[in-house]
This record gives C-alpha cells, sequence and structure tokens, in this order.
C-alpha cells in the first residue's frame, strides 16, 4: 500500500495545473485502491499546501459521498447488508446527529462510508444527505490536512488521549431520544 501511494503521490506532483483535478480524482478513487481517507488528506497538506489542500479534499470527499449515495441506492441488497452490520456495530435504535458523525469522522479507524450510511438514514432527501455529509467532511478535511504532518508525529499515548476526549463529546451530542418498538416493549413487560 506504502508503494501505491508513492506512485499516485508522484503521479499528482508531476501533474501541473491539472494536479487538483487528478488529486480529486484520486479521492473518487480511493475505495478501489483501499487507501484510507486520512491518507488522501495528509497528502493533499503536504502537495497543495493547508488551506488550497483542504478545499481539494473536501470537493473530493464530497463527490465520494454523493457516489456512495448514487450506488447504494442502486444496490439494494448492498443496502440491506450494509444496514445489518451497521445495526451489529452500533445496535438497533441507534440514529446519529451530524455532529456525532462529525467527530467520528475524526477517529481514523471508523469506516468512512459506514458513517456514511449513518448519514443517509438520518436524511430525507439526496439535498439533504449532501448538506450532512458536506457539514461532516469539513472538519476530517480541515483536521488532517492542517494538522495532519503534527498528528503523523504523535507518540500513541497521545493519540489515546485524543480519542478519549472525543469519547464524551461524542456522548454529550448524541440524540436525546430513545425509540422502543411496540412489540419489545410488551414483551419487557409482561
Amino acid at each position: 500500500m506504502e508503494q501505491l501511494g508513492n506512485n499516485i503521490m508522484i503521479l499528482i506532483e508531476t501533474g501541473g495545473l491539472f494536479a487538483p483535478v487528478l488529486f480529486i480524482s484520486f479521492h473518487l478513487l480511493r475505495p478501489l485502491f483501499f487507501l484510507p481517507v486520512v491518507f488522501m488528506c495528509i497528502s493533499g497538506g503536504i502537495m497543495f499546501g493547508p488551506v488550497a489542500g483542504t478545499l481539494y479534499s473536501v470537493i473530493g470527499i464530497t463527490l465520494s459521498s454523493m457516489i456512495f449515495y448514487g450506488l447504494i441506492r442502486w444496490m439494494p441488497r448492498t443496502f440491506d447488508k450494509l444496514t445489518r452490520l451497521k445495526q451489529k456495530l452500533m445496535g438497533d435504535s441507534t440514529a446519529m446527529t451530524t455532529s456525532q458523525v462529525a467527530l467520528l469522522r475524526l477517529v481514523p479507524f471508523i469506516h468512512f462510508h459506514l458513517l456514511s450510511l449513518c448519514l443517509l438514514e438520518a436524511s430525507e432527501s439526496f439535498r439533504a444527505y449532501t448538506k450532512a455529509s458536506l457539514l461532516t467532511n469539513i472538519p476530517l478535511a480541515f483536521v488532517y490536512t492542517s494538522v495532519g504532518r503534527w498528528l503523523s508525529h504523535l507518540s500513541p499515548l497521545y493519540i489515546f488521549v485524543f480519542l478519549l476526549v472525543l469519547l464524551p463529546l461524542i456522548y454529550l451530542l448524541r440524540r436525546k431520544e430513545i425509540i422502543i418498538k411496540w412489540q419489545d416493549f410488551f414483551q419487557a413487560s409482561t
């Protein structure tokens, strides 16, 4: 994977005026190469600087999320499988807010499109999904593009402390309602 990442970096760096278009294109092809979003954002910060890298990463990640929306609606069985996987990992009645997804996207080992599925379930339309996706992608791109080099040199202890600080924030920003199915309520009470 490291060699593939280095080859992609060389191709983008020698792209000249088309380098931003190539970079955004690689964001769209990123899932096919199994490259993490964090790697692409850090690479954008190194190649284009923090401002342009953040902008290009936000565009690429948001376009990738929009393609995910189209593909997942086109493949209903895959959508059902992903929904069952999400229910196994997060529970039956877990509905995440946009703020929670934005914070969870900052955690590098949580799958990007699993969080996109959470946004898809919380959105009523494509427009609402795109808006929520854009809002949750901005912190991800900003943090990993601007502070990417700094984060890559952190010790595991500091990363662990950072994740411990994120956990209470995720809890505090949760949706404060509980949905109990009719059958579950009456089975539990008898």
